[in-house]
């Protein structure tokens, strides 16, 4: 019989309420998008349609102006010095030559402003509406009126010029034209400008249905995903729908949530594994220490070999909380170094002779291959060296020990010197390789440690300019190979 994970009717039914909130969610955000893109299109074509259309028709009330004010001022000097007989017949000609009179008016006007003689009809004696006639006698200059006509209702334009004679003025020249055309065509022009902007509006609601399908339910989906990483589900991964700028936001949330997932769970194992090994070489001495006070043990031997517990289990108790202290002052960047010259090979040295003893005790052999040529001073920190030496040595017995054998040497690499600790042990699987560096990282090892000297060793061997790198040696075994630049800084 196969059995099925079936999911709680409740917990089915709170899923199937978040989903349909969700859904809500995205349906009041996708409306939203659309009225404010509708709104704010429409606002702005209407504003765009308003501005044209009375640019449009300024430029045409301008044009007109300047025709008429043009011809009527052409006109009026024309007849300043033509006598009474001869400006009435001149008048008569000027009126019946005008190519224009069936769109512009053409009106001569005595010094009172009456009409004598018009394109139009006999009005003679008549006063037509406008003040640009007062106006034009009064200052003897150009002037023109717009406005209706309350007589027939129409829109008009017109431009009055003064004939001057002899400092007097002696009549007007007015041309009139009816704007009834200009506002038909500017109706034709709104229409059209209208036109366009609800194509316009048209397509903005398109295009903003496109954008909320392509873009904003995108971002809606990534920021859900984000908030629930930050609720704690890390490693949820989403799905990527595209190479585009979105699809590589994706993708940064996807390895985002998957290194926080990592990190999360590196750092339950290292706190498991430091509390193991902590507690380890408390439980050797407590015990140690309380049958030494208590008097159970009274065997000389045994008590050195009790004491000798202590004082080892302290030794390595106290070399992890080092280690700990190291990397806290590496992550809170308060990590120093006291740079001075140094003698690379005696510190070299110094360490070698340090191990060999402790290593002869425990059946290790420690084999130096000394270098003949000798260094000149480099600039470094002999005490963060000395502690990446004792951390290679270290992890050579507990790593490769079983070998019965650590091979350490020095010798030049063209500007650098390079050290080499091997020992002779199982080595590393190769799919561990490029992740034994990395802060808490164990694998498969079965070694008691905190997962952290080696992070440690290269950020003190980066500090100093060098580089540290760990390959399986040939024939077995693990080799460690560290460079430091031999310029003195």
């Amino acid at each position: 019989m196969i059995w099925k994970k079936i999911p709680l009717p409740g917990k089915r039914k709170k899923e199937g309420q978040e989903q349909k909130k969700k859904a809500v969610r995205r349906g009041v955000l996708r409306r939203r998008w659309l009225v404010n893109t509708l709104v704010t299109t429409f606002a702005i074509v209407a504003i765009a349609v308003s501005a044209f259309s009375l640019a449009i028709y300024n430029y045409y009330l301008a044009t007109i102006a300047a025709t008429l004010e043009s011809k009527a001022q052409t006109a009026a000097g024309m007849f300043q010095n033509y006598t009474e007989t001869t400006y009435l017949y001149a008048a008569r000609q000027f009126i019946n030559q005008f190519e224009e009179k069936n769109t512009i008016e053409v009106q001569f006007l005595t010094p009172d402003g009456e009409v004598r003689m018009t394109s139009l009809m006999d009005i003679s004696g008549a006063t037509p509406q406008g003040d640009d006639i007062e106006e034009a006698i009064q200052t003897q200059e150009l002037s023109t009126w717009r406005g209706e006509d309350t007589s027939t209702q129409d829109y008009l334009m017109a431009a009055s010029a003064p004939i001057v004679y002899n400092g007097s003025v002696v009549g007007v020249v007015r041309l009139v034209t009816s704007l009834r055309l200009l506002q038909a065509q500017m109706l034709k022009v709104v229409g059209i400008s209208v036109l366009v902007g609800m194509v316009i509006i048209a397509l903005m609601v398109l295009y903003a249905s496109y954008f909320i399908r392509m873009i904003l339910e995108p971002v809606t989906r990534v920021t859900e995903t984000a908030k629930r990483i930050a609720a704690g589900s890390y490693g949820v991964q989403m799905e990527v729908r595209g190479d585009d700028e979105m699809g590589q936001l994706v993708d940064a949330i996807n390895d985002m949530s998957m290194k926080i997932d990592q990190a999360e769970k590196t750092q339950s194992e290292f706190i498991s594994s430091v509390s193991h090994e902590l507690r380890t070489p408390l439980t050797a001495i407590n015990g140690w220490a309380e049958t030494l006070y208590n008097g159970e043990v009274r065997d000389a031997e045994d008590v050195k070999k009790g004491m000798g517990i202590i004082v080892s289990e302290a030794r390595r108790l106290t070399n992890m909380v080092e280690e700990l202290l190291e990397f806290s002052r590496i992550e809170t960047g308060r990590f120093n170094l006291s740079v001075e010259p140094i003698d690379i090979k005696a510190e070299l040295e110094d360490a070698v002779y340090t191990y060999r003893e402790f290593f002869r005790r425990k059946g290790l052999k420690l084999e130096y291959i000394e270098c003949e040529e000798e260094f000149p001073p480099i600039s470094g920190d002999p005490e963060r060296l000395r502690q990446v030496f004792c951390n290679l040595l270290d992890n050579a017995d507990k790593h490769g020990g079983s070998g019965g054998e650590v091979d350490v040497s020095i010798h030049p690499e063209g500007n650098m010197v390079a050290i080499r600790v091997r020992d002779f042990g199982p080595g590393v699987p190769e799919e561990e390789l490029p992740y034994v560096k990395y802060k808490f990282y164990k694998g498969s090892s079965k070694a008691r440690g905190s997962g952290i000297g080696l992070a440690v060793c290269e950020e003190i061997v980066t500090c100093h300019g060098g580089t540290l790198d760990i390959e399986n040696a040939m024939g077995g075994g693990c080799v460690v190979t560290l460079r430091l630049p031999m310029t003195l800084e």
